[in-house]
């Protein structure tokens, strides 16, 4: 099963992160095929936010939410079930200065939803 794990934090705290600690776990999980892709991301004041209402486009600079822990970057990763997902998600090391959510893939290709039909 394909789990998105995104990690947040801190953007101080990230930075002060040694990136080659970080290349190295994403090395092993690649290695141990594990990872399906990986990207760090700039910081937060680079971020755009765009939304389409009632066909009209209205784009923002920053994210959109004001929050202190900031979506960092992420691992796209397979694992056997979420308690796989988890324990490599705690080897991600952001996860010692802030936080990582695990979260499974939904198959959107293979079963999709016809509507918002509650």
């Amino acid at each position: 099963m394909k789990y998105l794990c995104l990690v947040y934090g801190e953007e101080d705290r990230i930075a002060e992160m040694d990136d080659h600690e970080c290349l190295a776990y994403d090395r092993e999980l690649r290695e141990s095929g594990h990872c399906l892709a990986s990207e760090a991301l700039q910081p937060v004041a680079t971020a755009t936010t765009v939304r389409v209402r009632n066909g009209r486009l209205s784009v923002f600079d920053g994210p959109f939410a004001e929050t202190k822990e900031a979506l960092a970057g992420f691992y796209l990763i397979e694992a056997r079930d979420l308690n796989e997902a988890i324990q490599l998600a705690s080897k991600i090391p952001p996860a010692k200065v802030g936080c990582v959510e695990v979260r499974p893939l939904r198959p959107i290709r293979e079963q999709p939803r016809s509507g918002a039909s509650h």
